[in-house]
């Protein structure tokens, strides 16, 4: 039986399963039925993101805004094609909004040897993604007036604008890239960041945020003791 292609993270608030666990986006639906998307996934995501939309009970019309934690294939690349089946503007932190207007993801991290040969072989000049119109750029700390309150965090590292985002509501805390959870809880991978150890230092904002769910781009969420799982990892690791 295939599974659920939305999984309720708290209420109004659901992560869209797009390639099965490993790539997530995100819905928050308003008391008036205002529906605000985060990330939208590959190229080939926006049939998964619909379907995910529509088995709980949203229509592409309800949807009214599009956050981007950053500007990758993986998170913008089914972006343009939600925007043109939704009319929603996108918004993206204001490092990465030159990115995602070009469809180009930000370079690699010259410091490491794969980042090197991995930025040899991209295309070069040609877009990554679609490139799509930016209508906000967000910064940080931003309080976003989504669903009782979405707070900008900029963890910039992944790519220069990378922002994760905290629902102060429910304590749903998207982390981005700036934290994997596949086979367990991990830093971004580094030859697909800018810059692998700025990354790694801002990831550890996370353990002075107040959250009940981490919820991840790349990997199952968890609910149960989530800042435990997040904070003692973090702990494992100096900030630098």
């Amino acid at each position: 039986m295939a599974a659920d292609p939305a999984v309720q993270l708290a209420p109004n608030v659901w992560r869209l399963r797009l390639v099965g666990d490993f790539v997530n986006g995100f819905a928050f639906r308003e008391d008036d039925g205002q529906v605000t998307l985060v990330d939208c996934g590959l190229k080939r995501s926006p049939d998964r993101m619909s379907a995910g939309l529509r088995s709980v009970g949203i229509a592409h019309e309800d949807v009214t805004r599009i956050l981007l934690t950053h500007a990758h294939s993986d998170h913008a690349g089914g972006v343009a094609e939600m925007a043109r089946r939704t009319t929603a503007p996108v918004s993206v932190h204001s490092h990465d909004a030159g990115w995602v207007r070009a469809g180009k993801s930000p370079p690699l991290d010259q410091s490491l040897r794969l980042g090197r040969l991995m930025q040899r072989l991209m295309r070069k000049g040609k877009p990554a993604f679609e490139p799509v119109p930016v209508d906000e750029e967000l910064t940080d700390g931003q309080l976003l007036l989504i669903a009782g309150g979405l707070r900008v965090l900029h963890t910039p590292g992944h790519s220069p604008g990378h922002a994760s985002f905290l629902h102060e509501p429910t304590g749903v805390l998207i982390t981005g890239d700036a934290l994997f959870n596949m086979r367990g809880i991990g830093f971004s991978i580094p030859f697909f960041c800018t810059d692998f150890k700025l990354s790694r230092h801002t990831a550890h904002r996370f353990s002075e945020l107040d959250f009940s769910v981490a919820a991840f781009t790349h990997g199952p969420h968890v609910s149960t003791a989530a800042r435990t799982y997040v904070g003692e990892f973090l702990a494992a690791y100096q900030a630098g």
